[in-house]
């Protein structure tokens, strides 16, 4: 059995804009450039899930299931607010489009002398809301972004 691994550590990179035909992890890997999102909080979930596609049949009283898309939802991204931070001044940029960009999040989990594993996928951002709380709060950032592509996994590897 493998070790558990904890979520420090964890980064999130925004590529440039891209199309719906980068979908290979060796397209979103071939990315010229990718800018580190700083200080990030917490990463939310994310990945496929299938809507629920449901028929009700008045001959029996059943409600028969089946799947439908697949949505790997909507990422929120918090960060300490940092007007000087390059990675949240580009996840700004690309609100204010209507492009979709690539997205990288790298795990911590490679064991010595192992890559970590790089999750890659599209995304539109959606939001970039402050939250500047009470006396006691850190000034924060919330990104949204709305995931527009499968989840392609790079594993940790030698």
């Amino acid at each position: 059995m493998g070790d558990i691994i904890t979520a420090s550590g964890t980064q999130v990179y925004i590529g440039g804009a891209v199309t719906s035909t980068t979908d290979t992890v060796a397209e979103f890997a071939a990315t010229s450039t990718w800018t580190l999102i700083g200080l990030v909080e917490s990463v939310g979930e994310f990945g496929d899930e299938s809507n629920p596609v449901t028929f009700q049949s008045i001959g029996d009283g059943r409600v028969r299931k089946s799947k439908g898309a697949r949505d790997a939802g909507t990422l929120a991204i918090v960060c300490a607010h940092d007007p000087l931070d390059v990675g949240q001044a580009a996840m700004i940029a690309a609100e204010a489009t209507n492009n979709p960009y690539s997205f990288k999040v790298v795990l911590p989990d490679g064991p010595s002398g192992y890559s970590d594993t790089i999750l890659y996928f599209r995304g539109l951002v959606m939001g970039k809301r402050q939250n500047i709380g009470n006396n006691e709060n850190v000034v924060r950032r919330n990104f949204n972004v709305a995931i527009d592509s499968e989840i392609f996994t790079d594993p940790a590897s030698t």
